[in-house]
Order: structure tokens, then sequence, then C-alpha cells
């Protein structure tokens, strides 16, 4: 990645969900020896005194800090609280970002729903990669503070040249992880398989060369980082279902979004919407 000394930055907004964000970014931040920024939005919209805004903000971060130190001791963060509406001051910063963190769900969520508005919006349109964090489950209490219960990184891939970021991010992550291994996912059809100039009729053939591919995308990165531990894994159907399965004994799922297509709507694929959504763990959108 290019920037490493470019921050994480924690959205946070004093709900669980986003304490938890914040646990995983300071830990990540740790890891990837890059600095943390705190960020609360003060959103334009709230009927609030703006004096009392910048109070509760203050405060806000000032107890975000206190967890921090709590979490990294040798971490140092800094804060920032801009006004602004929370996706778009997300999106703006992420420009000048590694990587942007931020839970699934924020104060103002429905409970009913698996993935708030701010969390889906940056994660859609966001420069850099942004990782959502899903309430449910406690890595640091498991494994006495290092967060590295769930050792596998799952990264989800097409067989072709859009997965550079995908791959480039994994196999980063897993290096940043000593002792991580990298499953990387990819799913095929007979269908794809034909689109492809592959086996149309023959469907072990087919899965041969799914197979072969996967190896060819990913001979470059293994040699890059031969200390990664590897498990290719194409799957005969959707990688959703695999995807999302893994996501609940992973430290982390990565998934990638096509750049270009942000300002319709079209930022996320299906797989990479459902697998956002119903994950079981922290998920990592890639721009591609």
């Amino acid at each position: 990645m290019s920037g490493t000394e470019l921050p994480v930055i924690a959205a946070v907004d004093g709900s669980s969900h986003s304490m938890d964000a914040l646990d995983w970014a300071a830990r990540e931040a740790v890891a990837r020896k890059l600095p943390l920024l705190i960020v609360h939005v003060r959103q334009l919209a709230r009927r609030t005194d703006q004096e009392v805004q910048e109070r509760e903000a203050c405060e806000l971060l000032a107890s975000a800090v206190r967890r921090v130190a709590g979490t990294a001791p040798g971490l140092r963060p800094t804060t920032l609280a801009p006004l602004d509406f929370p996706s778009a001051a997300l999106v703006s910063l992420s420009r000048d970002a590694s990587l942007v963190v931020l839970g699934s769900r924020g104060l103002g969520g429905f409970r009913s729903l698996m993935l708030g508005s701010n969390s889906l919006a940056t994660a859609s349109m966001a420069k850099c990669p942004v990782v959502i964090v899903h309430e449910g489950r406690d890595d640091e209490e498991s494994d006495g503070g290092t967060g590295e219960v769930f050792p596998d990184i799952v990264a989800g891939v097409a067989a072709d040249e859009s997965s550079e970021g995908v791959l480039d991010f994994a196999f980063e992550t897993a290096a940043a992880h000593p002792g991580a291994r990298l499953r990387i996912v990819h799913g095929w059809t007979m269908f794809s398989s034909m689109l492809s100039g592959g086996p149309v009729f023959d469907r072990n053939a087919a899965s041969d060369a799914a197979e072969r591919s996967l190896a060819e995308l990913t001979a470059g990165w293994r040699a890059a980082y031969p200390q990664v531990e590897v498990m290719k894994e194409p799957v005969n159907g959707s990688a959703t279902r695999t995807l999302v399965t893994a996501s609940a004994t992973a430290s982390l799922t990565v998934i990638g979004r096509r750049r270009g297509g942000e300002s319709l709507g079209l930022g996320l694929s299906p797989v990479a919407h459902t697998t956002l959504t119903h994950a079981m763990g922290p998920v990592a959108v890639v721009p591609c």
C-alpha cells in the first residue's frame, strides 16, 4: 500500500459498536506501526447548540483516548471533531488515511438493520480500505488482549487483475500479524468458466482450471510474502456463503469493491454487499 505513514482512522459516536471498532482500530494501528486518528463527526442535522455539541464531542473523544490507553498503552492517538454528515466527513478524510474503521451501526441505527446507512455509505465510497466491525465477538478477551484468537484472514477474489487491491491488502495484513493464515476464496461456475474461455461441459476440468487460475493469480504475492501461510479455496458456486461462514472464525474477511460507480450506488457488488451485511466478524472493503 502507498502512504504507509497515513493514519488508521477510528470513527466513534459513543455507541457500543463504535467502541468495538475503536478497540480493533487501536490494535491494528499497533500491528501496522501506524498512527491512530479518532474521529467524532458532529452532525449538521442535529438540533443542538453548537457549544453543547463541542462539549459533548470533547468528552467523547477524551473518553475514547482513555480507552485506547488501556487497549494499546504505547499508542498516542490524535482526535478530530468535524461538523458534517458522518459518511461525507469520513469519505473526505479517507483520502489521507491508510484505513478507516467503524462499527456496523451507530447510535441512530435501527436494531433490525444489520448494517447502518453511514457504515454502508462509507464502505461504498471511501478512497482507502474500510473495516466494518460487527458487534458480538470479544477477540481481545478470548486471547488475553492480543486479538489473535481467530488466526485466519479470509479474502474473496475474482480470478483476474481486478483482485490486486484485495490481495495487496490481505497479504499486507497477514504479514503484520505473525502466525496468521491467509485463506483465498474464489467462487466459480460453469458459466464463468465459459465466459473466461475455459471448459464448458466438463465440471472437473472447470474445477482444475479455476484452481490453476487462482494459483497463477497469487504466485507473485506468495513470492513477495513467503512468511505468510496461504490456503487457496476455489468454490463451485457463489463465494458469498463461504465468505460469510468463514467470517465467524476469521480475524478479518477482505472483499473488494469497484471504483468509479460510487455516484450511482454501484460500488458494492452483490457478493460484497451480502458478505458485508451478513458477516459475523470484521470485514475490510478494499477499492479495486
